[in-house]
């Protein structure tokens, strides 16, 4: 191990240039960052510690596989502490993070997504029946309807009536306020505590009604279990979060509950919309991509479809990075880092690698066929025991609505220039929002 510690080398201009540009043209700082630098680099952003991203296989490897009690995610990601909540998981460490995400992923099993699928081609049939003909039209908000669609029907397990659209309604103010650049651009400026309350303020009347709403939800359902806590002709997300205990018997308080419930809406609402605008931006520019998968779907196979959604992760990250925050020297990439250095595995840097992507820039979804993403090379959920929770979920659920835009539709898109990469607050979209025309809607198989 290195005698002292110290930080890689890294832009040398000022935190407010590197804040500025990491903001408004992320992908761009980080590729000129990896040309001088390498795959290991120093970033210093405005109120932050200094951020140290890494993207080659070893080093995610190191950090993923490292001890969480020194590689913090919770710390890393407090910035989201207003939206989420204190008892969100993703903002939680320790026993208190190993608890919850115990109590939660049987929720997200694998063979559980089955039961799902029907509401997710659902929510997508119903909303591809809206589109218009014959006139452009963004891809982005489309999707976005489906994936709250999902979420209000397979996790919060509502089917009809007041609650369902009174919800629908709230949400969608919420997640419109969640999504805004500018925000989010201030707050990386200012930093969480100078941003101030009088700043979050629309915030907090945003979330007011919606935490009231899933209170009065949850309180409906603890009466319906009754005494047994049981509710078993439900199996949406929320009845087997109420249904969940710990090693001592005991389940998640209302409070718990609540900004679980949020995390999963931020969390899955915008991420995997956007993955979804993505993966038909792709395959409308890539028409042998589009007719294979067409073709296969066809046939009754999915491999190329689960090909296509890794692809698509792997050249259209949604995120961006993921952060630990150390509570001890660390050593990585040959360098003892100092406590208190955030660690960032670079998603979007590692998916760019030449030595495991051949031609990365390109759209080959062959390439998943052809060898299976690695642990430490493909990385769009993260890694370790901070992957994200609801991996198989957003996954299953990007299969589910892919297969039902491609056997439904028509589609091209609506230039022939491909769609630059934007921030939209931590998300990373199309810039014009994936923007098609659809000529004709596809009489189901």
């Amino acid at each position: 191990m290195p005698a002292t510690t110290s930080l890689p080398p890294g832009p040398r201009l000022p935190r407010a240039a590197q804040t500025l540009r990491w903001i408004i043209r992320p992908t761009a700082f980080m590729e000129e960052q990896a040309r001088r630098f390498g795959d290991c680099f120093t970033v210093r952003l405005l109120d932050s510690p200094p951020m140290v991203f890494v993207s080659d296989p070893a080093s995610l490897r190191a950090v993923f596989t490292g001890d969480p009690d020194v590689l913090r995610a919770g710390e890393a990601n407090q910035i989201l502490e207003p939206v989420l909540g204190a008892n969100s998981v993703l903002l939680l460490d320790g026993e208190r993070h190993l608890r919850q995400r115990r109590l939660m992923l049987p929720a997200f099993h694998g063979e559980r997504m089955q039961r799902y699928d029907a509401v997710m081609v659902a929510a997508a049939e119903e909303e591809i029946a809206r589109w218009p003909l014959e006139q452009p039209f963004a891809l982005l908000p489309r999707m976005q309807a489906v994936t709250l669609e999902v979420i209000l029907r397979a996790v919060f397990g509502l089917r009809e009536g007041e609650r369902l659209d009174r919800l629908r309604l709230l949400l969608r103010e919420l997640l419109e306020w969640t999504a805004g650049r500018d925000r989010m651009l201030r707050i990386a400026l200012l930093g969480p505590t100078r941003f101030g309350e009088r700043s979050l303020a629309p915030l907090r009347a945003a979330l007011r009604p919606v935490h009231a709403l899933l209170d009065e939800e949850l309180a409906a359902r603890r009466r319906q279990a009754g005494a047994n806590g049981a509710a078993p002709e439900r199996d949406d997300v929320l009845t087997l979060l109420l249904e969940a205990r710990d090693e001592d018997g005991e389940p998640l308080d209302d409070a718990e509950l609540r900004d679980e419930l949020i995390t999963l809406l931020v969390a899955g609402h915008e991420t995997t919309a956007t993955a979804l605008a993505w993966a038909m931006e792709r395959l409308l520019r890539h028409p042998p991509a589009l007719g294979r998968l067409r073709e296969e779907l066809a046939g009754g196979e999915e491999a190329y479809l689960d090909a296509v959604v890794k692809e698509t992760l792997r050249l259209r990250p949604i995120l961006p990075i993921v952060a630990r925050r150390l509570t001890a020297p660390f050593e990585l990439h040959g360098r003892l880092l100092p406590a208190g250095t955030e660690v960032a595995p670079c998603i979007y840097l590692a998916h760019r690698n030449p030595e495991v992507y051949p031609d990365p820039l390109a759209f080959r979804p062959e390439r998943f066929l052809e060898q299976p993403a690695g642990t430490y090379t493909w990385i769009p959920f993260g890694g370790g025991v901070r992957r994200c929770l609801g991996a198989s979920f957003a996954q299953f659920e990007l299969r589910s609505v892919l297969r039902a835009i491609v056997a439904g539709t028509e589609l091209r898109a609506a230039d022939a220039a491909a769609e630059r990469v934007v921030r939209r607050a931590i998300t990373y979209m199309p810039h014009r929002g994936a923007e098609v025309v659809l000529d004709r809607r596809r009489a189901p198989a």
